[in-house]
C-alpha cells in the first residue's frame, strides 16, 4: 500500500513513513515536476522520476529499520534472560 502510495503521491508517503521534512522537500520537487509538465517542456519528468525514486527508497528504509530494530530488541532481551538465568 505504501509503495503504490509513493508511485502515486510520494510527499504524502514520506509523510506517512516518519519523514516530514523530507515530505516538505520531496513536494516541491513533485510540485515543480508537475508544473513542468503542464508546460511544454518535458523537463518535469525527471523532477517526478526523482521524487517518485525517493519516497519509494524511503519507505522501503522505513521497513528495513523496524525489521532491524525488532531483531536488535530480541537480541537484547535473549542477552538479558542469559544473564539473569
Amino acid at each position: 500500500m505504501m509503495y503504490l502510495l509513493a508511485l502515486v503521491l510520494p510527499p504524502l508517503a514520506l509523510l506517512l513513513a516518519g519523514r516530514p521534512f523530507q515530505a516538505v522537500f520531496n513536494g516541491l520537487l513533485w510540485v515543480l515536476g508537475l508544473v513542468l509538465m503542464i508546460l511544454p517542456f518535458l523537463a518535469g519528468l525527471p523532477f517526478l522520476g526523482v521524487a517518485v525514486l525517493w519516497a519509494l527508497v524511503a519507505v522501503h528504509n522505513r521497513k528495513q529499520e523496524s525489521r532491524d530494530r525488532r531483531l536488535v530488541d530480541d537480541a537484547v532481551q535473549r542477552d538479558r534472560a542469559q544473564r539473569i538465568g
